[in-house]
């Protein structure tokens, strides 16, 4: 039942869940039966009863989840656990956001004013049928407004592009963990360096042994010099015949190579160079997860909800490293420190590295959103934007999120300025193809902000976002920082009257 002073989330496919739950349990007595008069671990049967008791306890689980929310508190509970939470405790509710092949996810997360957040075990929603989880979600903030105080006046939604998504000691942890174990293979360069010594000998072939097994085939050696036999693939030993004279490659105390007249057969191994290599791509990839340390690092004094800039410039430093750097270990692999070509090509290559990331540091940076006007609105003074010339029409990336009649199905992905009046497109130019205007008339700025997780991942996260005001309605308007300024700047210049002439 749920009232006006109560919320109550139940589990969705309740008979289902039940359903599991029996299924279970006669897969755990299945189980129990065959261990106990067969006695065998290994058993088709066991193991399939282990698999439906497991199945089991998941739907118990869930099918036990309960979450209540009344004029008290914040009450949940799932198989193990039961707990209350009074709404002076609570900061906020907060949305989980998690995209995945099949949709995107919905899910409830309080925000405790001692700094932790949990996730509550039931009340899930998705984009595309969510009435219900709006509603419950709606009278579970309403019930937090009326009993305790909210920290945020909108829904706060987090999802992995935000910045209260997780934390920095978890891709540190793991760039360090790639970084040393880059350095682990990196250590065995110079072994393997010391044992690249090879030699060739002549050999002749007594006999082959071409297996169809999975085991090596062999090419038998004349009176066993060099040695009495070669391991080779099976159509390896098809190849040569008795009386062939072949020339032998060692290397690291094996045959890598069989050279004859008619066929050559190379074993694949790996160089000094190849090490050198594979150490320096797996520290290259440490790298990312060190950029999205840092980047969480830059934005922990940001709100929870708003949007981080993305890594991509740092994959595009690091992506510019590895062309100087891969070519430097594999053709140098143990002398980057003595020869005089390696040092110069490491110093020069570190100076592209070393601006990659001053470009990358600036742009990543957090990007404040400039004051529209003293009123915020699109007739009151603004910043100055690039004007428009008249009759060059300039075609912006800019989308408005919300379904309006100059925006129906959220088609725009351009704003069209010059050349007429403001209006929405859905190709970047040349030409007003499709073009609805923008009433200029009836819209009033309220706000600009940086992008937040409510805003959708279809929101570059370099971009801003405009609150508008329709007649009423509320609208976003996002767009690059630059070019969402002077798209304001236009639509002022549109809404203000002309002046009349000196003959008016």
């Amino acid at each position: 039942m749920t009232s006006a002073q109560e919320v109550i989330c139940g589990p969705f496919r309740k008979r289902s869940l039940w359903f599991f739950v029996g299924l279970g349990a006669v897969g755990a007595g299945v189980a129990v039966t065959r261990l106990a008069y067969r006695g065998r671990l290994l058993d088709v049967w066991l193991i399939v009863g282990l698999l439906l008791a497991l199945v089991g306890i998941a739907s118990l689980h869930w099918v036990t989840a309960w979450v209540r929310g009344d004029a008290y508190g914040l009450h949940y509970r799932t198989l193990l656990r039961r707990r209350s939470v009074p709404w002076s405790a609570v900061a906020d509710l907060r949305v989980r956001r998690h995209a995945h092949r099949y949709g995107t996810t919905l899910r409830v997360s309080v925000a405790l004013r001692d700094g932790r957040k949990q996730l509550l075990p039931l009340l899930y929603g998705d984009l595309s049928h969510d009435e219900d989880f709006n509603a419950k979600l709606d009278a579970l903030r309403a019930l937090l407004s009326r009993h305790g105080a909210p920290e945020s006046s909108h829904l706060p939604v987090i999802s992995n592009s935000t910045a209260g998504y997780g934390s920095w000691a978890g891709p540190l942890a793991l760039g360090a963990l790639l970084l040393a174990f880059a350095g682990v293979i990196a250590a065995g360069v110079p072994s393997a360096a010391s044992e690249e010594r090879a030699r060739t000998l002549p050999a002749v072939i007594a006999r082959t042994e071409a297996n169809r097994s999975k085991q090596n085939s062999w090419l038998y050696l004349t009176e066993s010099r060099p040695l009495e036999r070669v391991g080779v693939p099976r159509e390896v030993a098809l190849e040569f015949q008795p009386g062939d004279s072949v020339e032998l490659t060692f290397w690291r105390g094996g045959v890598v190579e069989v050279a004859g007249d008619r066929y050559v057969w190379r074993r694949h191994f790996s160089t000094a160079g190849a090490q050198a290599v594979a150490a320096a791509v797996i520290a290259l990839t440490a790298g990312h997860p060190g950029a999205l340390a840092l980047l969480r690092l830059r934005g922990r004094r940001l709100p929870d909800d708003e949007v981080l800039p993305s890594a991509l410039p740092f994959a595009a430093a690091l992506a510019g490293t590895a062309l100087w750097l891969l070519p430097l270990c594999y053709l140098h692999p143990t002398s980057l420190l003595t020869s005089p070509t390696a040092i110069t090509w490491a110093a020069a290559g570190s100076s592209v590295t070393l601006g990659l990331m001053v470009w990358a540091w600036h742009a990543t940076r957090v990007r404040t959103p400039g004051e529209v006007g003293a009123s915020g609105g699109i007739g009151a003074p603004g910043a100055p934007g690039g004007a428009t010339a008249e009759g060059t029409e300039v075609f912006l990336p800019a989308r408005f999120l919300e379904d309006t009649d100059y925006n129906p199905y959220g088609f725009g992905t351009h704003v069209v300025l010059g050349g007429g009046e403001p209006a929405v497109v859905p190709q970047p130019g040349p030409g007003r193809f499709a073009a609805k205007r923008i009433p200029v008339e009836r819209l009033t700025v309220t706000g600009v902000r940086r992008a937040r997780g409510e805003d959708g991942d279809t929101v570059s996260r370099s971009w801003h976002i405009a609150e508008l005001d329709d007649a009423g309605r509320p609208v976003r308007l996002a767009a690059a920082p630059a070019d969402l300024t002077r798209i304001i700047h236009e639509l002022r210049r549109a809404k203000t009257p002309a002046s009349p002439g000196p003959g008016a």
